[in-house]
Parts: structure tokens; C-alpha cells; sequence
């Protein structure tokens, strides 16, 4: 099976250097992030406080009426372990009204709403706080299409988008993410017992392995079905990663002149740097 461990040492000042730069190059000098309790936020926050300083990073902490205690707490670890500035912004109310006017509204739409909401609460507080919003998506959801199109992958920029999950947690553990993030269960907190790995219907392990054959290594899926993987979990991951590509990319311009943003207009250069 493939080795996924990774120079955590060299991810670390990458990763860093990435945020300020970036975030510089826009012409800021200040992050804000949505803090849910989990390893990738809190990975994430580390990764800003130490590129910005912790007094220049927002971590918010949007809980719905559902939402876990532990959550919370597991957010506030990280806030005072850090010193970043934070906020509490409840969402119940703003989102209630929603789904109240539809009976029959199902846990799926919920859950968009919410992280949607959260969302429009981050790119108000990067005004309000003159900082880009950060994101906190990982290799695995991103490739795998499990999060909200313009919900939770909404961003300005993201530093951990090219970690696998199991990468996310060797580079937490070595940044001094608190044990109780590292060892808890990954869950959206959506609904009342959600986890990821209970919807998606095999483990991040699993998929990570997978996910690194296909898409680094570019494994045919014959070739993933001879190193190990069941033929139905390949093909289950495949169909999962095609028919999500709609929310990995801005969404497509039908091209008519020589110089088409996302297909010409896309260089560096192309905006003076």
C-alpha cells in the first residue's frame, strides 16, 4: 500500500510562506477562518497565526442550535492555545426561517443551508476585519465533492487543499494541534450524530490510499484493483471524483473572443505579478 507521510517540517514553512504571500499579494495582511471544532480548521488556524501572527487571524465559531458542546470546546482550545482574535456567531436564527417555510426538508438541504449561511457570515467579517477568508478543505473532500458549493469551500485561499486527511493529521500532530481534535471523529456537526466517514461509506484511510494511486500516482483503476482495492470501492471512488468536478473548477465561460478567463486569462502574469 502507498506511503502517504509527508516532510512535515517542509510542509510547515510552505504552507506558511503560502498564506503570506498570497494573502500579501492581495493586499492584505490578515486571515479569517470558521473554526468548527475539527482537525482541518484547527490545522488551518495554526498554519494562519503562525504565517500572520495571531493577533491578524479571525477564527469564528458559527454553531447551530444542533451543534455539539464538544465542538465549541474543542474550538475555544485552539483559540486560547493560539491567542487569535474570535467570535461567536450563533446561525440558528438565520437559518430556521428557512427551513421552517419547507415541512419536508431533508437533512442534505439543511445542512447546505447551514453551511451556506456560514459562509455569508465569513466574507461579511473579511470586510469588517480586512482580512481573506481562509479555506479549510482537505485533498480527500475536495477530490471526493463532499462539501457545499459555495458553502464551506468558499475561500479566498487554501492552504491545506493539496493534504490528504491522513496528511492533515501528521502535519496537526507536529504543529501541536490539541490530542482530543486529533483522536475525535470527522464530522460536518450538521445534524445529531453526522460523521463524514459514516456518510461517505468507507474511512478517509481508505480513501486516501486509494485517492493518492489515482490522482497522484495516475493508477488506472485495473492497476488499483491489482494492488488491493476492491473493484466496486474503485469504481464507487471514481464516479465520486468525475461526476464532482463541477465544484472544483469556477464555473465555465462560453469561450467567443482569443483571451477567455479560466482558459487564456489564467497566468499569474495576466494580472501583474
Amino acid at each position: 500500500m502507498p506511503d502517504l507521510s509527508i516532510d512535515t517540517e517542509l510542509a510547515r514553512t510552505i504552507l506558511t510562506g503560502f498564506i503570506k504571500t498570497e494573502i500579501g499579494r492581495s493586499g492584505f495582511s490578515r486571515a479569517v477562518l470558521g473554526l468548527s471544532g475539527g482537525i482541518d480548521s484547527a490545522l488551518a488556524c495554526y498554519l494562519a497565526a503562525e504565517a500572520l501572527g495571531p493577533e491578524n487571524v479571525l477564527a469564528i465559531r458559527m454553531p447551530y442550535k444542533t451543534s455539539s458542546q464538544g465542538s465549541l470546546d474543542h474550538a475555544q482550545l485552539i483559540i486560547d492555545d493560539l491567542g487569535v482574535q474570535s467570535l461567536t456567531v450563533p446561525i440558528t436564527e438565520m437559518v430556521d426561517p428557512l427551513i421552517e417555510r419547507f415541512p419536508d426538508m431533508e437533512n442534505r438541504r439543511k445542512g447546505n443551508i447551514m453551511a451556506r449561511e456560514r459562509m455569508i457570515i465569513l466574507f461579511d467579517q473579511s470586510e469588517a476585519f480586512k482580512g481573506l477568508v481562509l479555506g479549510t478543505g482537505n485533498k480527500t473532500e475536495i477530490l471526493l465533492g463532499y462539501s457545499t458549493l459555495y458553502g464551506d469551500s468558499a475561500c479566498a485561499i487554501n492552504p491545506i487543499g493539496d493534504l490528504y486527511k491522513t496528511q492533515v493529521r501528521e502535519l496537526s500532530r507536529a504543529v501541536g494541534v490539541p490530542q482530543p481534535l486529533l483522536d475525535k471523529a470527522p464530522s460536518a456537526d450538521l445534524w445529531v450524530g453526522q460523521t463524514d466517514e459514516q456518510e461517505l461509506g468507507f474511512t478517509y484511510e481508505e480513501a486516501d490510499r486509494l485517492l493518492y494511486l489515482l490522482i497522484d500516482q495516475r493508477y488506472k483503476p485495473e492497476e488499483c484493483v491489482e494492488a488491493g482495492f476492491a473493484e466496486n470501492f474503485v469504481k464507487a471512488v471514481i464516479q465520486r471524483v468525475r461526476k464532482n468536478q463541477f465544484k472544483r473548477v469556477l464555473p465555465p465561460i462560453a469561450k467567443l473572443s482569443n483571451r477567455t478567463m479560466g482558459y487564456d486569462f489564467l497566468y499569474l502574469r495576466d494580472w501583474g505579478t
